[in-house]
């Protein structure tokens, strides 16, 4: 049980340090925004433009890995899509339904608990995954958001709305950078390494307190379905994660819990964020934000008992 506890307790204590520094007022009400722009514009970024820089394509090209997966994100999203899209023939709606089922926090949950359960090794499939979800998974989603604000737009608009909304984003363009930097074969100044190596180091801190700031901030209302997206947040996505690694792909015994442990993070800030930027209602997603961090202190705590078990 030691080992379990020694993963999850200091990544949940960072969120619940932030929870009672923003109920107590030691934090103020715009703490969580302004610790989150810079987790996502300073301190992400240079932990994915570092980790990509110094990596070769052998490491971040796991295609079975990304595979399974894929294959949890994107079922639960387009099943949850297609469904809330058959009862209320909103595509707006609808996204955010699917986002909220299916949007793992990798970037501020997965890397840090992977290196902890993990190792050093743990890195690559949390930046992985993290690009999985950025680009493809918000991607997909914005898609079909703009798809359904902008139907009366040419296709070729909604297709450069789209291009616009990625190639902007920082989550994006810096593990990107970091690839072509590494192609280039170019050394970094030490300068300019140790200026990353400070910015990355806070990336994971920051992140989590942010979270614990958000869920202290947007807890309130009382909304429907948030049971049953939770459910399958937490049980079902990654029980077809490990479908795909484990009986039909066969991966190393690494990759498999790495799947697993990732598809099994609870629900980012990432939907909610989408949905103020869209002027949507994020009560709904605020409070599925909410309930999957709490109820992932006990799936995730049997999912490391089980990494500890079979390694």
């Amino acid at each position: 049980m030691l080992p379990v506890l020694s993963v999850v307790v200091p990544v949940f204590a960072l969120i619940l340090a932030g929870f009672i520094a923003g109920k107590t007022g030691k934090l103020g009400p715009n703490a969580s925004t302004e610790i989150n722009r810079f987790v996502v514009w300073l301190a992400l970024p240079a932990q994915l433009f570092t980790f990509t820089a110094n990596s070769d394509w052998q490491t971040l090209w796991q295609p079975g890995f990304i595979i399974a997966f894929s294959a949890g994100c994107f079922a639960v999203y387009i099943a949850l899509l297609l469904y809330r899209w058959y009862h209320t023939r909103d595509w707006v709606a609808a996204s955010f339904t699917g986002l909220s089922g299916s949007y793992a926090n990798t970037g501020y949950m997965g890397i840090p608990l992977c290196l902890l359960a993990l190792g050093d090794d743990g890195l690559a499939p949390a930046v992985i995954a993290t690009l999985v979800v950025v680009c493809g998974l918000f991607g997909l989603a914005i898609v079909f958001i703009e798809f359904g604000k902008q139907s009366h737009k040419p296709w070729y608009e909604i297709i450069a709305i789209v291009l616009g909304s990625l190639a902007k984003n920082p989550l994006l363009v810096a593990p990107i950078a970091g690839a072509a930097w590494s192609a280039s074969g170019l050394q970094m100044i030490e300068p300019a390494q140790q200026f990353l190596s400070f910015l990355a180091a806070a990336a994971s801190p920051c992140a989590l307190v942010s979270i614990g700031l958000f869920l202290m901030q947007k807890s309130d209302g009382k909304v429907s379905g948030v049971w049953s997206l939770t459910f399958i947040k937490l049980i079902v996505q990654p029980g077809v994660a490990w479908l795909v690694a484990e009986p039909i792909l066969g991966l190393p015994l690494f990759w498999v819990q790495a799947a697993v442990l990732m598809s099994a993070l609870p629900t980012g800030t990432g939907p909610f964020m989408l949905a103020q930027y869209y002027q949507a209602d994020g009560s709904a997603i605020s409070r599925i934000v909410l309930q999957t961090t709490l109820g992932s202190i006990v799936t995730l705590s049997m999912i490391i008992w089980w990494i500890n078990q079979t390694a």
